[in-house]
């Protein structure tokens, strides 16, 4: 298999694992894990495991603010995708 389906399979295990570890410490009211980070992971490639992760642990699913990047990211991953293909930069 090609390295980029296990670098996007293990960013979307890590993200879907911080996410669900920061409910947990949202539901322990402990020091939680910043917005920024969690965006991270989604932007260089988490997007499934933390859209999962919103899913399963019912968790960022009422922040509108956090919605709101959420779903910019994805929209700016899938014009980024559509542009690699249109202008020919990766074939299929």
């Amino acid at each position: 298999m090609p390295i980029i389906f296990y670098y996007f399979f293990i960013l979307s295990f890590l993200a879907f694992a911080i996410t669900g570890y920061d409910k947990l410490l949202a539901i322990k009211s402990k020091r939680r894990i910043s917005e920024k980070t969690l965006l991270t992971f989604v932007f260089m490639g988490g997007t499934i495991g933390s859209g999962l992760a919103m899913l399963v642990f019912k968790h960022k699913t009422s922040k509108e603010s956090y919605l709101l990047k959420f779903w910019g990211i994805i929209i700016i991953q899938i014009l980024m995708v559509f542009g690699l293909f249109y202008f020919g930069i990766v074939k299929y």
